[in-house]
């Protein structure tokens, strides 16, 4: 079962899934015969009559001397000859668009005897296959000259017309064999079957999903106010800029460009919330229509990725609940298959896998014994709820104790490999069998895959097969950019595509847990929607987790921006990608175009760079359907060898693309998923290590159009904004049971680290091509309002700039007396009036329609604050430091446990200089209002109306830095010194600087007052 590139001993066998073979082609439809005529086409382009997409030949003419149209819906361009192939085969429906051939003349329709008469049914599987034969027969004509030239043209006419003539004799034999057994099995359904069969069934034929807008009630007052919030800034900034304060410009000059930042983040981030959605699933239907009483499963398989690095940091007992909640979805076993990335090539996490791997097969029929939830262990046994609730099993209770204890005694087990890997021996680790382990220098070691269950693997308890559990750690070597995250996600791609090619992908971080069974039908009612799902990329769930304290003092939930700012997207063109729960259309991933999209002339793309991607879709779909075509007509043809496929992948330039391995590059053809059919199951391991190799991606299309995208350490936007530039659509899904839930660093020092990595990777996309400034903008496919979302996305972390600049001023005007805001008229004070009004009225009708409590809104504030003005104040200068010095960053991983104790992890206080900044801010502003209460005692009664508003605006930093605040005392009100004197001594620099410049003081003329004295008579 063990494979290294050392020792590459294969024993997976792979489960096929075969779809029915589509009809013959006709025999001129052969991709190389069409390569020979290459030259010859190219002139007959020039006489200005369109080639046919099938044969390569010119289509011809009609008997009106005019050009001849098989359909006149799409003006597909076929040839007179192959059209009528096409009725002698019984196809009568166009092969790109689907339209039954109806608007023919008289003679045509004589000389076929085309019977149109025919019923609803029968049209429609009609409708099906024409699909197949579209996506093995069609032949795009448009193929570039570069790749025709690879093929030379003798060679070509000497060789493949002998096996294009072998094939004609084929397809002869094989066309009178269809009649009688066709006949003979209509015969045999007696006519009640056949109406029943015809009869459609209501549930298979319902909805899967249906979208329910927000009421009218409620979403036409917000958009009213946010109108007006609009119309009453502008009058605001009217006033502001034809109102400067004099006596100190400086400050109202910084005040005013801050407040014109702020108005155009939110403008950013309000409007892409216009028109939000909620979406309904109907789990039922999905069974009714795909997993029918006495029928062949047709649900679609899934691959889960699940990624971790340090095992240490990321303890082993949170991966291995997650995998297990992997292994006991609700969903058909031999149809889910689970990969875990071991980026860091840890001995500890592939013993802890071991373990897993013989616990899931008591953990899995439990699960599905008794229908709990959640199904990670850790999670179930520790929920305080009544677990016997709706049990009404008599031996749920005894085997729940069985199965705790069973539980306790495998997290004893693992407890001790922690224990053990604590301290690593100097020769380094070895396996049981006694040879080291290859992953000994995480940094320099062999591609590694281990097959833990599957149908070839071991079963469980009950005798049942249980799921693929694949262990993965992709080769490592000093000289090669690996990528981290993203880099790891890619490697599972391609080892998935080898081993089982499910359609669709669901990553998962290793601290995600599935918290509903049925999450992942929930995603297939959207995907499997023949209506919904074809040009849907993704969909998304929203995050949640555990473990977090009541008040939510860091907002890492992050309510705000999952249930208001995600549905605002999803009536767009879909959420962004968050980087765990989502599920992948696989073929989105590879850089296809969806299917709906209209093709992009390929030669568009070279007026401008920046088109380059998105034509690059088209013109892969159009590659990737003539590859395919190809490589069904090689099967067709007796005595073909596997040279033959590769050398024409080769010269499909396919290889530049996806990387040198054609297993892979068939399984990206292959739309339902399955291994190919020339795949030798043998050699599939062999294959899977060659395609984790260090120097597999070198020259490729790997993180730059495929896959997960590299260049920024949020590769999950980055990914997912490549996507949509193609014109693909995602989905967000909020089931009533939270899909999947994890854990979050409630501890101020990581939560801030986290947020500076996500600022971080914000700025790099910032500073790269990749912009959506400027980036995708051929074709039209992102629509407005969702480049604006993800312009938000990428120039939130400057908003610490003015933010900083904007809390600094409450102070500074407190010491100095003066204020950005000169006195008030009436006018002025309806304007301030109504802004306050409008920004709390927004705020209540948002809070009004999505559902979210005030005091998310509040900690959602609040945050806002305390990030802006240290985690993303510092990923701006480190994010510039990196792009122009190249000063790289490494982040440390976040821990994934907490402390002895309830909420242990909240009070504990670690040093970062991110802790720095905020706490100046507070000291800076209360010293200030001190001074200002010290300044208006001493003025008497006339200091006290203007002292209001500088000492609320004080207070207003202060009131949004107080979680800061109260997260640095700890549980026993201490700070650690550092902080405190750094802090200290900040703001005294800052304020004996301040009183020695004194630049809002008009300076004293001493030789006027001399003489003044002079003058007076003392």
């Amino acid at each position: 079962m063990w494979c290294s590139t050392e020792t590459m001993t294969p024993t997976f066998q792979p489960h096929k899934r075969n779809p029915p073979p589509p009809p013959s082609p006709p025999p001129s439809a052969h991709p190389l015969h069409f390569y020979t005529k290459v030259v010859q086409n190219q002139k007959m382009v020039q006489s200005g009559v369109p080639l046919c997409n099938t044969c390569g030949e010119q289509v011809g003419l009609n008997d009106n001397g005019e050009v001849f149209v098989a359909c006149h819906q799409c003006n597909f361009p076929i040839c007179k000859d192959c059209f009528e192939h096409e009725l002698n085969e019984d196809h009568r429906v166009c092969m790109k668009c689907g339209t039954p051939y109806e608007e023919r003349t008289k003679e045509e329709e004589d000389f076929h005897e085309i019977e149109v008469h025919e019923n609803q049914s029968t049209m429609a599987s009609e409708i099906s296959n024409s699909q197949d034969v579209g996506l093995h027969a069609r032949h795009v004509s448009s193929v570039s000259s570069v790749d025709s030239e690879e093929v030379k043209e003798e060679s070509g006419k000497s060789f493949w017309k002998n096996r294009v003539e072998i094939w004609k004799g084929k397809d002869k034999k094989n066309k009178k064999k269809k009649a009688a057994p066709k006949v003979e099995n209509e015969a045999s359904v007696p006519p009640e079957q056949q109406m029943e069969e015809t009869r459609p069934n209501a549930s298979a034929a319902a909805p899967l999903s249906v979208i329910i807008p927000m009421a009218k009630s409620k979403i036409a007052p917000y958009r009213t106010v946010i109108i007006m919030r609009l119309i009453i800034l502008g009058l605001f900034f009217h006033y502001r800029v034809t109102n400067p304060v004099d006596s100190a410009f400086p400050l109202w000059l910084t005040s005013i460009i801050c407040e014109i930042w702020f108005a155009f983040s939110w403008v950013l981030d309000q409007f892409p919330k216009w028109c939000p959605v909620n979406r309904q699933t109907f789990i039922d239907n999905l069974s009714a229509r795909f997993e029918r009483e006495g029928e062949a499963n047709e649900l679609s398989s899934v691959d889960f990725f699940v990624s971790t690095v340090d095992p240490l940091k990321e303890p082993p007992l949170i991966t291995a609940n997650t995998v297990l909640s992997i292994l006991a979805v609700d969903y058909p076993v031999d149809k889910v298959s689970c990969y875990v990335s071991d980026d860091g090539a840890a001995m500890l996490t592939f013993e802890s896998l071991v373990e897993t791997a013989d616990f899931a097969r008591k953990w899995v029929p439990f699960c599905k014994k008794f229908s709990i939830e959640p199904r990670a262990p850790e999670f179930y046994f520790s929920q305080k709820i009544d677990y016997l609730k709706d049990k009404v099993q008599p031996s749920f209770v005894k085997e729940r104790r069985a199965m705790k204890r069973d539980y306790e005694e495998y997290k004893v087990r693992v407890n001790a490999l922690v224990a053990k890997a604590l301290k690593t021996p100097e020769e380094g680790w070895t396996m049981k069998d006694g040879t080291p382990w290859p992953g000994n220098n995480s940094r320099d070691h062999p591609g590694m895959i281990q097959v833990f269950l599957g149908h070839t693997g071991a079963r469980d308890t009950e005798g049942n097969e249980l799921p693929r559990l694949v262990y993965v750690s992709r080769e490592k070597r000093p000289g090669y950019q690996h990528h981290k995250k993203a880099g790891a996600e890619n490697a599972l791609v391609r080892v998935s595509a080898v081993l089982t090619n499910a359609p669709f992908i669901l990553n998962l971080d290793c601290d995600h847990y599935v918290n509903n069974s049925k999450a992942v039908r929930e995603a297939m009612c959207f995907l499997m929607d023949p209506e919904v799902g074809r040009d849907v990329c993704y969909v998304q769930f929203p995050q949640r987790f555990d473990g977090i304290d009541r008040s939510d003092r860091y907002a890492n939930r992050n309510t705000v921006f999952f249930d208001v700012n995600m549905k605002g997207l999803d009536g767009i063109q879909g959420p962004v990608y968050v980087g765990t729960g989502c599920v992948f259309n696989r073929h989105a991933l590879y850089g296809y175009s969806p299917p709906s999209m209209p093709s992009i002339p390929r030669s568009s793309c070279c007026c401008c760079p920046s088109k380059k991607s998105t034509t690059d879709g088209v013109y892969r779909n159009a590659k990737r359907e003539e590859l395919q075509a190809a490589i069904h007509n090689l099967k067709e043809i007796d005595n073909y060898d596997d040279n033959e496929r590769s050398t024409l992948i080769s010269q499909m330039n396919f290889e530049k693309t996806f990387g040198l391995s054609t297993i892979f590059i068939e399984s990206t053809l292959m739309e339902n998923g399955g291994v190919p059919e020339s795949a030798d199951p043998s050699m599939l391991i062999k294959e899977a290590i060659h395609v984790i190799s260090c120097g597999y991606e070198e020259k490729t299309e790997w993180g730059k159009e495929i896959g997960w995208i590299y260049g920024s350490v949020t590769e999950d936007i980055l990914t997912g904004f490549k996507m949509q530039c193609r014109g693909w659509k995602s989905i967000y899904c909020m089931p009533l049971r939270p899909a999947f839930k994890g854990s979050a660093p409630i501890n101020l020092s990581d939560r801030l680290h986290q947020v500076l990595r996500w600022a971080l990777g914000s700025v790099e996309i910032f500073l790269s091509r990749h912009c959506p400034l400027w980036y995708g903008f051929a074709g039209g496919r992102l629509k407005w309002l969702q480049r604006m979302a993800y312009i938000n996305t990428i120039v939130y972390p400057f908003t610490s700039l003015p933010l900083i600049a904007y809390c600094c001023l409450p102070a500074i005007c407190l010491l100095t007396g003066k204020f950005i805001i000169p006195t008030l008229s009436n006018v002025a004070s309806v304007l301030f009036l109504g802004l306050f009004l409008s920004i709390i009225i927004t705020s209540v009708l948002e809070l009004r329609w999505s559902g979210v409590s005030i005091e998310d809104l509040w900690r959602n504030e609040q945050f806002w604050v305390i990030g802006g003005v240290s985690a993303h104040l510092f990923a701006v200068f480190q994010g510039f430091l990196k792009m122009l010095a190249g000063v790289d960053t490494n982040f440390t991983v976040t821990a994934k446990a907490a402390e002895d104790g309830e909420f242990g992890e909240l009070y504990l206080v670690k040093w970062t200089t991110l802790l720095i900044p905020p706490t100046t801010l507070i000291i800076v502003n209360m010293v200030g209002v001190v001074a200002g209460f010290s300044d208006a005692l001493n003025g008497g009664y006339e200091s006290w109306g203007p002292l209001f508003g500088k000492v609320f605006f004080a207070f207003w930093v202060i009131f949004h830095l107080y979680p800061f605040l109260k997260g640095l005392m700890g549980r026993q009100n201490r700070t650690p010194t550092i902080v405190v004197l750094w802090s200290v001594l900040l703001a005294s620099v800052f304020s004996l600087i301040w009183v020695k410049i004194n630049p809002f003081v008009h300076k004293v003329d001493t030789e006027a007052i001399s003489e003044t004295c002079v003058a007076i008579d003392c």
